[in-house]
């Protein structure tokens, strides 16, 4: 489910900037569902084990290979701009929302074949951890901070003098995004309500086409 929701996140990336104008994602083979491309070996797969062991599975951090985009080859700067940086945020909200359409449809089919409950509250208890992880994808690439998402919305709200020295903060890489996972706990715990909040609105509404146990296990 991580997987599937990330790339998918890349994925709108690169197929809006190409829509858009910029071919730079497209001529390096990012305009796909196969997760390999979208793959880095540090991002995706060292840094997340190395803090996973190293915090004794209390804190982890990584992501995908971000797509590079090139603006200066959208056909519209500003629209290019805010269409490519909000795909991958919408793509993963709307996922959410099709894992529970598929949640209830799946609860639906218990009730006509009881005898595959077992089978079918596997996949829901799935289907929860898409629905979470999209969410999570979602706001957290909406914090304001570069190289995130966000960033790049909240850039083209700003004067252009405090946008300019805004965007400088992208020469700093991932380290402020650092800093505030590490030091600043419980800003980050504010800026994900959203997704916490979401999660509970979603749940309410699914609950009544649970199989078996599925929430209860998801949330334990």
């Amino acid at each position: 489910m991580l997987v599937f929701a990330m790339v998918a996140h890349e994925y709108a990336h690169a197929i809006t900037a190409l829509r858009q104008g910029d071919d730079t994602a497209y001529m390096l083979g990012r305009v796909t569902l196969n997760p390999i491309p979208h793959i880095d070996p540090w991002m995706s797969v060292l840094l997340p084990a190395l803090l996973w062991f190293s915090t004794g599975g209390a804190f982890t951090f990584g992501g995908a290979k971000p797509v590079p985009v090139n603006p200066r080859k959208f056909r519209n700067y500003r629209r290019g701009d805010l269409i490519v940086s909000s795909a991958g945020v919408l793509t993963n909200l709307g996922l959410a929302m099709v894992l529970a359409l598929l949640f209830v449809v799946l609860g639906g089919a218990a009730t006509f074949a009881p005898t595959w409950t077992g089978v079918l509250e596997t996949a829901q208890r799935m289907l929860l951890w898409g629905i979470w992880l999209n969410l999570v994808l979602c706001f957290f690439n909406l914090i304001p901070i570069p190289p995130l998402d966000g960033s790049h919305l909240f850039y083209h709200v700003l004067p252009p003098k405090a946008g300019l020295w805004y965007r400088g903060l992208a020469r700093l890489g991932y380290l402020p995004l650092m800093a505030l996972l590490i030091f600043f706990r419980p800003a980050m715990d504010v800026l994900m309500t959203p997704a916490y909040k979401g999660l509970g609105l979603i749940l309410g509404l699914i609950a009544p086409y649970e199989a078996g146990s599925s929430i209860e296990a998801f949330l334990s």
